[in-house]
């Protein structure tokens, strides 16, 4: 079995309201158990704000740390979530859930096999 991160992508601004954000959590918290079931659950979590970053970067023998995000965006990610599974196939029907679940976009990248 091969590990996915699946990148949720939130738009930048004020979370959605209340009585949304509650049917998303309860939604994200059922596929979580059922990823968790199925034995395919690694991790997952969320991140704070982009504006709670600490940005490192190597300058010559230095490096330099700057407080928040990399690069100014319109999206930034917000969560992850990492999956086992035998194939892409596999991994895009979670990520797929895990779409319609938060109402985000959802990026699904293989990890390198540790060897590689």
């Amino acid at each position: 079995m091969r590990e996915y991160l699946l990148s949720v992508y939130q738009p930048a601004g004020d979370p959605p309201p209340p009585a949304v954000l509650d049917g998303i959590r309860r939604d994200l918290d059922a596929l979580n158990r059922e990823i968790e079931a199925a034995e395919a659950w690694v991790f997952a979590g969320g991140l704070h704000a982009p504006s709670t970053a600490t940005v490192l970067r190597p300058r010559g023998d230095e490096v330099l740390i700057t407080d928040g995000p990399f690069a100014e965006a319109k999206e930034h990610l917000g969560g992850l979530t990492i999956v086992r599974a035998g194939d892409l196939d596999a991994a895009l029907g979670w990520g797929r859930r895990l779409a319609q679940a938060t109402t985000l976009p959802i990026e699904v990248r293989p990890f390198r096999d540790r060897g590689a």
